[in-house]
């Protein structure tokens, strides 16, 4: 069975004046009165498990490199790396092909976060920071504006102090396809995975970008029908099986689909604030998701340190709802400290505790009381595991060392995409988006795509069944 379909109470609830005046502070939060909007249907193509440098070069940079009117990439991190040359490289064939076709192509190129000196430098006004053409090369590691005259490149920062980082990574090409990766424009070999996708689905990046990070001119483009149109994009290749850890073709057309934003708010201590985190339509989605589970919860993260995340998931438990967590070990510890006040280590040691004593509480139960419903029957079986690194036979393979991947699977059913983790920070913090498939299909091509990529690379710490 799995869950209903839950978008209707998801938006109803985002319509409670509770929820609209908490959103009217936000920003964006253009869908405050139309929650429905969010609503959509996505084509999803296909799915690609890799590092950052493979899913990048593979799926990303050839879809950039096919653009024809305009490219749209928004990344939290941006850093000098094999992936910003590979981009660097796609930017300048890019320019070329734009040049040869006596046209120009809009690039607008967005990030958060690149070093202490921007952060700390830049203005925090939510209109951001335009890098002028004269710092490309300098302090961003971009080409000069002489390599790029097929371009009208326009890039772009914002964040707010001390720690609101804008955390969505999307690329938007043409208009018509979106691809939607884990992993920013950076150095790290971490274990991430892309959703390439056309169809309704992909105005909604579009719309979201258009309020929140276009400049004034660009809020007003609106690109031909002929050119943002919701027919299938053209084919960029598929990787071989050597350029990454997996890639499966998907094909799922006509997807019901919720685009799920969630606002960044200021940062405050985490020991001074409400656990409850704030309202936005990603919280409320997945915090409905975990109510409504009915069989299994399959959740990858890199971090989890989300304490109304560790209750909802306890509360499936204690219904019978099976739970399997992946996630990392010691990955960014000092921002899980400054931002969580706690590591991912203790909240999983912590969790295992409330779930083994609710396991006494349920054998010492009376029997009268599992029949008259007091108690479940049946308690949820608990599964947490450690990503792990592979030995490489070969020096020259490049094998992740952290999982970076951001996924909820729930009830073979539905499968949440984007940029949230199950940490502190997403949830109260900074700005995240994600988006939500409903189709079991899909979700059964994606379990089995992401399990021949994990394979051998995790390390199971808790298994009570």
């Amino acid at each position: 069975m799995g869950p209903p379909d839950i978008s209707g109470e998801v938006t109803g609830r985002l319509n409670t004046p509770e929820v609209l005046q908490a959103t009217e502070s936000t920003h964006p939060n253009y869908w405050a009165m139309h929650s429905k909007s969010l609503l959509c249907t996505a084509n999803v193509d296909n799915i690609t498990f890799g590092t950052g440098l493979q899913v990048y070069r593979s799926a990303i940079l050839p879809a950039i490199e096919a653009a024809e009117t305009e490219v749209i990439l928004v990344t939290c991190f941006w850093a000098r790396s094999s992936t910003l040359d590979d981009l660097n490289d796609s930017l300048r064939k890019l320019s070329a092909n734009a040049q040869r076709n006596g046209t120009t192509i809009r690039v607008r190129l967005c990030f958060s976060s690149s070093s202490v000196w921007q952060k700390l430098s830049q203005s925090s006004s939510l209109n951001g920071h335009v890098w002028p053409q004269t710092q490309w090369r300098s302090y961003l590691g971009l080409p000069s504006s002489d390599e790029l005259q097929g371009l009208d490149l326009e890039v772009k920062s914002i964040f707010q102090l001390p720690f609101s980082v804008m955390h969505p990574k999307f690329v938007v090409i043409d208009r018509k396809r979106v691809l939607l990766p884990s992993c920013n424009v950076s150095w790290e070999d971490w274990f991430e995975g892309c959703v390439d996708l056309h169809g309704p689905a992909v105005q909604q990046f579009v719309r979201f970008w258009q309020f929140f990070w276009a400049s004034g001119g660009d809020q007003q483009v609106i690109l031909s029908p002929s050119s943002s149109g919701t027919a299938r994009p053209p084919a960029t290749g598929v990787p071989s099986p050597i350029d990454v850890l997996c890639f499966r073709s998907l094909e799922a057309r006509a997807v019901p689909a919720m685009f799920v934003p969630s606002p960044h708010h200021r940062f405050n201590l985490p020991w001074l604030t409400s656990e409850r985190p704030p309202p936005t339509p990603l919280n409320i989605y997945l915090l409905t998701l975990f109510a409504r589970a009915e069989r299994d919860i399959y959740i990858q993260t890199p971090n989890l340190t989300s304490t109304v995340v560790l209750s909802e998931l306890l509360s499936a438990l204690k219904r019978g709802v099976d739970v399997t967590i992946v996630t990392s070990r010691r990955l960014m510890r000092l921002e899980q400290i400054v931002t969580a006040g706690t590591t991912t280590e203790r909240c999983v040691g912590n969790f295992i505790r409330r779930y083994e004593d609710f396991l006494e509480r349920h054998k010492t139960t009376p029997a009268g009381d599992l029949e008259a419903g007091l108690m479940p029957q049946r308690t949820g079986r608990l599964i947490i595991r450690y990503y792990e690194a592979r030995v490489a036979s070969d020096p020259d393979t490049i094998e992740p060392v952290q999982s970076h991947l951001k996924l909820t699977l729930v009830d073979g059913r539905i499968a949440v995409f984007g940029s949230g983790n199950m940490d502190r920070a997403s949830w109260h913090t900074s700005q995240e988006l994600g988006l939500a498939l409903t189709s079991e299909a899909l979700v059964g091509e994606v379990w089995q795509g992401l399990s021949m990529a994990m394979e051998g690379r995790s390390t199971t710490v808790y298994d009570d069944g």
